[in-house]
């Protein structure tokens, strides 16, 4: 007997196989034991079933969980501050002579407790989860040193242990030029190389590390000494590429057989065959394309040309993408970007499952998968990006448990 039977519903399983758009099933049912999806189908292939529990859902539609596949989630303090000072006038380049910027990031999450990163975290997480995320990528990146980024993968993993929702952490060591390595920049790269990412690695504190390949970050051949010292030691590899420049860094990550390149406005023709060559996902990032006001597109007929699947994630960030709404960013992809209503689901699930090298657990509804899902009481999937900032599902199940 199962434990639950989600039924009078319709399903927007995301599975490609189902050879229909959302791998849609009308009038079906979810059967659920031991948090899992056990059977999926139209409601009278499972009448013969029992379930402990049997829960009309009124004909609404389930869609899995939402997993956002790209965030900084955990960081001391903000900059909102900033944020109105640049809407009075002041340039980027005036708050940073003044002790702003990243650099202010880095001071308040040095100076935090682990305590209090995931204190200041959680509100953060919680609005995500209410948009319907069962599963978020966590970078560290901002105290860029040993002890800081610990701290900062330790609270990620606080968080994943203590509420109801997946945490994949990530070690963005490789993120910015830390205030006292000016002067020194290879020794910082040396200093992540040989002493941060053996720390993380000794305390399995993160699966995949990540690194910003840009003019104003870390160079190619900079990221390329990091890659493969975290290959050496097991990691899987993500990158930040082509944002602002085309640095190669997308050609960079499929050398290295990533999980996926991410931003990407300045993509060329090389760097997506690169991509669907090494099966690369492509991670899009409309909240920072939106607070940057950027005018150059990711090239999205280019990676559909060349089959590049497409993630979406909110980059939630102090300084780039204050984003808290997956639907938002749903929204977003489409009228920003031009990404269809199926392009943009699947970006937020079966897609960024694969960024996160999870999509043998979530991001489809499958038997066997995890019961990661989100009840919406829409009339079509397609509103999911159509209702510009919809709060979040009626319903989030997590596990196969009711959060």
């Amino acid at each position: 007997m199962w434990d639950r039977l989600l039924v009078d519903c319709n399903i927007a399983t995301m599975d490609p196989a189902r050879g229909v758009p959302f791998g849609a099933i009308e009038n079906g049912a979810i059967g659920i034991q031991d948090g899992r999806v056990v059977r999926v189908g139209r409601r009278v292939e499972l009448a013969g079933y029992q379930a402990r529990k049997v829960e009309p859902l009124g004909g609404a539609w389930v869609t899995p969980g939402l997993v956002d596949c790209h965030t900084h989630l955990v960081f001391g303090g903000n900059r909102a501050g900033e944020y109105e000072q640049r809407l009075e006038g002041a340039t980027y380049e005036e708050i940073a002579r003044a002790g702003g910027g990243i650099a202010s990031t880095v001071r308040a999450t040095r100076s935090a407790t682990l305590e209090q990163l995931i204190a200041e975290a959680r509100p953060r997480l919680q609005a995500l989860m209410r948009g319907g995320v069962t599963t978020v990528e966590i970078k560290s990146g901002y105290a860029l040193d040993i002890d800081g980024e610990l701290k900062m993968l330790r609270a990620a993993r606080a968080l994943g242990q203590e509420e109801p929702v997946r945490v994949s952490p990530t070690l963005l060591a490789l993120h910015a030029l830390p205030p006292e390595f000016r002067e020194r920049r290879q020794d910082y790269v040396e200093l992540a190389i040989a002493s941060i990412l053996p720390a993380v690695a000794r305390e399995k504190l993160a699966g995949a590390v990540d690194a910003y390949c840009e003019t104003i970050g870390f160079t190619p051949d900079e990221v390329r000494d990091y890659f493969e010292t975290a290959r050496d030691l097991g990691f899987r590899i993500k990158l930040h590429a082509e944002q602002l420049s085309d640095q190669g860094g997308a050609a960079l990550a499929a050398e290295f057989g990533a999980l996926s390149a991410d931003h990407l406005e300045h993509l060329d023709e090389t760097g997506a065959q690169a991509m669907a060559r090494a099966g690369l996902i492509a991670v899009l990032l409309p909240g920072a394309f939106y607070a940057l006001k950027e005018t150059k597109r990711p090239p999205v007929d280019l990676l559909r040309r060349h089959d590049v699947a497409m993630a979406v994630a909110t980059d939630c960030n102090p300084g780039t993408s204050p984003m808290l709404s997956p639907t938002l960013m749903l929204s977003m992809a489409c009228t920003l970007f031009g990404l269809t209503p199926e392009e943009a689901l699947a970006g937020m699930t079966r897609n960024a499952a694969r960024a996160l090298g999870l999509e043998a657990e979530i991001g489809t509804i499958e038997a066997g998968k995890a019961a990661d899902l989100c009840v919406w009481r829409v009339g079509r999937p397609a509103e999911l990006c159509y209702w510009v900032g919809l709060p979040g599902p009626e319903r989030r199940i997590f596990a196969g448990v009711d959060q």
